[in-house]
């Protein structure tokens, strides 16, 4: 398995790009940071952690730009994938975060996987004209219409919330397809979207019965006849025992997700240099 860090960005402590060269140092595959582009200060959406209004952490309203913060990463290392866990795509205009995506795409030699949410927090999309009943239509239509602008030399795209006639869009992403993977709850719906539109599937923090899981998603992954294997990906919440990692191995999980304390630099490129030695990346 491989295994990545996720900062949760805010406008204190470490910076993405000082997480991603310790990371790529120590021997991580990947870097993913955290989109929300505001927190409304009147909610009725209840956290998926806390199970009402109240939020877990003060970063969840300090979160940095991800696609800004990314870039910088891109600036400083050569070898570290750049990932989202997760962005919500849905909260911007789908023509320019095309080219956002595309440009870091090219400017980081083809780096980036997309990790996409359709939004536990339906005030959020709310402010953003979302319909929170409608947004997975909204996901699927605005990765339709990105994918055909990243491949095509003149794209279009018509649908109920992405609409643009025949168009030129440079740079494309050095990656032939750009990778999705889907952070949500599993579950069925979940697994049958993911199979139907992305490449992979990322937990929550919170899964219980991963391995059960894996499988329902490769089921549902076959039945919509795709070939080869979804990739999926174990946001550590807990530290996981040595049967855990063996079990999700065998299961098929391919990356592990690890996350890093909201403390001082230092202390962060210090934790995060100790954990590549204890996972023997380094």
């Amino acid at each position: 398995m491989r295994n990545g860090i996720v900062l949760f960005t805010s406008d204190r402590g470490i910076t993405p790009a000082r997480a991603a060269k310790a990371a790529e140092d120590a021997g991580f595959d990947t870097i993913y940071v955290p989109e929300h582009t505001h927190i409304p200060v009147k909610r009725d959406a209840a956290h998926p952690g806390t199970g009402d209004e109240t939020l877990p952490d003060d970063r969840y309203m300090r979160t940095l730009d991800p696609w800004v913060s990314l870039a910088t990463a891109a600036a400083v290392t050569s070898k570290i994938r750049l990932s989202t866990a997760v962005a919500l795509p849905v909260e911007s205009d789908p023509i320019t975060l095309a080219k956002t995506i595309a440009t870091l795409d090219h400017l980081s030699g083809g780096r980036v996987t997309i990790g996409a949410g359709f939004g536990w927090n339906t005030d959020e999309l709310t402010d953003h004209h979302v319909p929170a009943n409608k947004r997975r239509t909204v996901l699927r239509e605005y990765l339709e219409a990105m994918r055909a602008l990243w491949t095509q030399d003149e794209a279009a795209y018509a649908g109920e919330f992405v609409s643009f006639g025949a168009s030129w869009a440079w740079p494309k992403p050095v990656q032939a397809h750009v990778p999705v993977i889907v952070g949500a709850g599993g579950g069925p719906k979940t697994f049958e979207w993911i199979a139907q539109n992305a490449d992979g599937w990322m937990t929550t923090p919170i899964e219980a019965e991963i391995p059960g899981k894996v499988a329902a998603l490769q089921e549902a992954w076959a039945a919509a006849g795709r070939d080869g294997s979804p990739d999926v990906r174990v946001l550590i919440a807990m530290k996981p025992s040595p049967e855990d990692l063996a079990t999700w191995a065998e299961c098929g999980v391919t990356e592990l997700i690890w996350g890093v304390p909201d403390k001082s630099a230092e202390e962060v490129e210090a934790f995060i240099a100790r954990h590549g030695q204890r996972l023997g990346l380094s």
